[in-house]
C-alpha cells in the first residue's frame, strides 16, 4: 500500500469520527444549527465564523447571547430593528471584536438583505462560481462588506486573502454554508460555490498537523499554505477536500498530535 492511499485511509477514518451530529455541541457550528430559516442560518452562521477564536464555550456563550438580543431570529431583527433596539449591544465585546465593530456588521447586513435575498450573493455576484478555488468569493466578499461607510477598525475582522491571510474563519463559514451530506454537521444551503470550490480552513492547529503528516513544509497559516494543503487533499478527494477539515482538525484540537 503506497503511502497517500494509508493517508487517505488514515484522515478519512478521522473525518468520519469527528463529522458527526455529536460534533455539534461543543463547536461553533451549533450556533446556525439553533435555526432553520435559511437567512437566521446565514447571519447566525457569519457571527459564530467571525468570533470563532479563542475558548470554544466563550465563543459559544457570547454568540448566543448576541442571537438572544436579536429576540432569537436574527434575519427579522436585521431588516426591521429600530436604533433603540440596539443600545443593549453597546457592551458587547469578545476578544478585539467590539460594540463598534458588531454595530457596523449589523449595518451591513441590513444593506444587504435589503437589495439580496442570501448572503451569498455578497460572495458571488453572478449566477454561478467559475474560480478554481475561494479566493475570487473571499475578496469579492471583503470589497462588498467595506462598500458601504464602515469604521477602519473593523476591516481587521474579516480576512482577505489579498493580503495573503489564510482566512480560517471564513472559509471554515464557508464550509458549513457549501458542504452537503447525511452527517448533519454542514448545511450545504448554498449552490452557487461547490464543495471542490472549497479550502481548508488553515490555523496554527490544521498546519501544525499538516506539517507532520507530511502535507506542508512548515506551520505558518497564510493563504498560499492553505492553497498548498488544499491541493494536497485534493489528490485524496477532489469532489470534497474540505472534508479533512475535521480529521485535521479533530487530530490538533482534540487529540494533541
Amino acid at each position: 500500500m503506497d503511502d497517500l492511499l494509508k493517508l487517505k485511509q488514515f484522515l478519512d477514518t478521522k473525518a468520519a469520527f469527528y463529522n458527526q451530529v455529536s460534533f455539534i455541541e461543543k463547536d461553533p457550528v451549533s450556533i446556525p444549527h439553533l435555526f432553520t430559516t435559511k437567512q437566521d442560518i446565514e447571519i447566525a452562521g457569519l457571527f459564530a465564523a467571525v468570533l470563532a477564536w479563542g475558548n470554544r464555550t466563550s465563543i459559544i456563550n457570547n454568540c448566543r447571547k448576541l442571537m438572544h438580543w436579536m429576540d432569537d431570529q436574527p434575519y427579522q431583527f436585521i431588516l426591521h430593528h429600530k436604533d433603540t433596539d440596539l443600545k443593549g449591544f453597546l457592551g458587547f465585546a469578545h476578544r478585539t471584536f467590539n460594540a463598534t465593530d458588531l454595530l457596523y456588521f449589523i449595518s451591513f447586513l441590513q444593506y444587504h438583505y435589503s437589495q439580496h435575498n442570501s448572503l451569498e450573493d455578497a460572495f458571488v455576484s453572478g449566477k454561478e462560481y467559475k474560480a478554481d478555488d475561494t479566493r475570487e468569493a473571499l475578496t469579492d466578499f471583503h470589497n462588498q462588506f467595506f462598500s458601504i461607510e464602515h469604521p477602519d477598525r473593523t476591516r481587521k475582522h474579516i480576512a482577505t486573502p489579498v493580503r495573503n491571510s489564510a482566512c480560517k474563519r471564513l472559509n471554515m463559514y464557508l464550509r458549513w454554508m457549501v458542504r452537503k451530506d447525511n452527517k448533519g454537521v454542514d448545511f450545504g444551503i448554498w449552490t452557487k460555490i461547490k464543495p471542490h470550490h472549497l479550502v481548508c480552513p488553515l490555523d496554527v492547529h490544521v498546519a501544525r498537523v499538516a506539517q507532520r503528516l507530511g502535507l506542508l513544509e512548515n506551520n505558518k497559516s497564510n493563504w498560499n499554505n492553505a492553497l498548498h494543503l488544499t491541493h494536497q487533499l485534493r489528490q485524496l478527494n477532489p469532489a470534497d477536500p474540505a472534508i479533512y477539515d475535521y480529521a485535521l482538525f479533530g487530530l490538533g484540537i482534540e487529540e494533541r498530535f
